[in-house]
């Protein structure tokens, strides 16, 4: 068998991309080893959010060829798409892909075996309409999956290159999404976690379908108990979203909600189109249809230009919202993109005291939120064995809370109520009450 080897950057989309790629592989007799190991063929699915992201991808592909140096070395995704000719540059890459036409990946890998001839496809996303299926059909017994059903992003935040990566927004068919739910189901998995780029659009380049469509669609699926959301864009959330999505009665109580900051003139700057006090409306009317909501979100620090006070305003903010837990991001300037070339470039050590700042203050928050269920009952789906203490199972709650109680590997894949004990190390401890 010829091995193949799977490097993988950024986001959950990718992710999912990635596993796709090697469900193509193994239909073709290849198997999977890591990647640190010798392999004829190593595919790098590539992030280029930030800088740093560029940089690893370089590395992996010199490492891979470090490894083997008779490899074929495949460079796909995001970085290949908007800096194509800084790809081809690198020595030792065979075949370059963007974020289209991966589904071509191993008939152009075994071309480049038999002539020894770079390989590169990237094309122009201008105009690009088309949702390009790649699915997983290949699945071992699990809990929880993600499946994307939406690429592409049309919102062009001043900081953001992603819009330039993966081209205008486009929908994934109804129809396949409750075909590849089916199957998910059948695999033993009871949630899907629904992604894209910008999950919130679904449906925008279609007719008479959005995302709530979806996840209506996908509730009907005998197996699936609970639907779950990736990041969202926070003006989807209106009062009819609300009511819907409680009558469905399958999607899970946790909104990522992507905030960025909590100061109305940064938010301005960073061109997203709410304004703080539009954000907080929109937490109050999830929590008054869903009061236990778990409100994620990601914030950036160091935005050009952002003032002390302006970074107060955010802290603040992350107090007065309450949310269970805060992704923090120090900004790092993205070539290509208009922050990058905005004047008050915030100094490095600037950005790292403000980051460690919010980073502690985001766990005290999330501390609060998770204390308060301390003595309750909660339903957990187990998914795996704890790996810090033997004999106990860990899983999620609906809003998205890990918790761990004792069992065994039988209770995989089940949803039962935990008493909460206590806590260990922001994990909850609990006790299961039927068992």
């Amino acid at each position: 068998m010829d091995r193949v080897a799977f490097y993988t950057l950024g986001c959950k989309v990718n992710q999912y991309e990635t596993e796709a790629m090697e469900e193509l592989f193994h239909k073709r007799g290849y198997r999977t080893v890591d990647p640190d190991e010798e392999a004829d063929i190593y595919v790098i699915n590539t992030c280029t959010v930030t800088n740093l992201s560029d940089r690893k991808s370089r590395q992996f592909i010199r490492r891979a060829k470090r490894i083997n140096e008779e490899a074929i070395v495949a460079v796909v995704g995001c970085y290949s798409q908007v800096a194509t000719q800084e790809v081809e540059s690198i020595e030792g890459v065979d075949v370059i892909i963007g974020t289209t036409a991966r589904n071509r990946i191993v008939d152009l890998c075994e071309e480049v075996m038999e002539d020894r001839r770079r390989i590169n496809i990237v094309e122009s996303l201008k105009g690009r309409r088309d949702f390009e299926r790649l699915s997983i059909t290949d699945i071992e017994s699990q809990t929880r999956a993600y499946m994307k059903i939406q690429d592409g992003c049309n919102q062009y935040c001043s900081y953001c290159i992603i819009p330039y990566a993966r081209g205008p927004i486009r929908s994934r068919p109804l129809e396949d999404i409750v075909e590849e739910s089916k199957r998910l189901a059948e695999a033993g998995f009871k949630e899907i976690v629904l992604t894209g780029i910008h999950v919130a659009s679904y449906g925008k380049d279609l007719k008479d379908v959005d995302l709530l469509a979806v996840v209506d669609r996908v509730a009907e699926v005998r197996g699936i108990e609970r639907i779950r959301l990736s990041s969202m864009e926070p003006r989807m959330v209106d009062e009819e979203f609300m009511k819907r999505a409680v009558a469905n009665g399958k999607l899970c109580d946790h909104f990522h909600l992507s905030l960025q900051s909590g100061s109305d003139k940064v938010l301005k700057r960073m061109n997203r189109r709410y304004t703080t006090g539009e954000f907080k409306n929109i937490v109050e009317l999830i929590r008054r249809y869903m009061p236990e909501a778990g409100i994620t979100t990601d914030i950036i620090v160091g935005f050009p230009g952002e003032t002390k006070e302006q970074f107060e305003e955010s802290c603040q903010f992350v107090k007065d919202i309450g949310f269970s837990r805060v992704h923090v991001f120090k900004y790092s300037p993205r070539r290509g993109t208009p922050a990058s070339e905005f004047e008050d470039q915030i100094h490095g050590d600037v950005k790292n005291r403000r980051s460690e700042r919010l980073i502690s203050l985001s766990q005290e928050v999330s501390q609060s939120f998770i204390d308060r269920y301390i003595g309750q009952v909660v339903e957990v789906l187990f998914e795996e064995e704890s790996r810090g203490n033997k004999g106990y199972m860990e899983g999620y709650t609906t809003n998205y809370i890990r918790v761990k109680a004792k069992g065994c590997h039988d209770i995989s894949g089940e949803i039962l109520p935990v008493k909460i004990m206590g806590k260990e190390n922001n994990i909850l401890i609990g006790k299961i009450e039927e068992f």
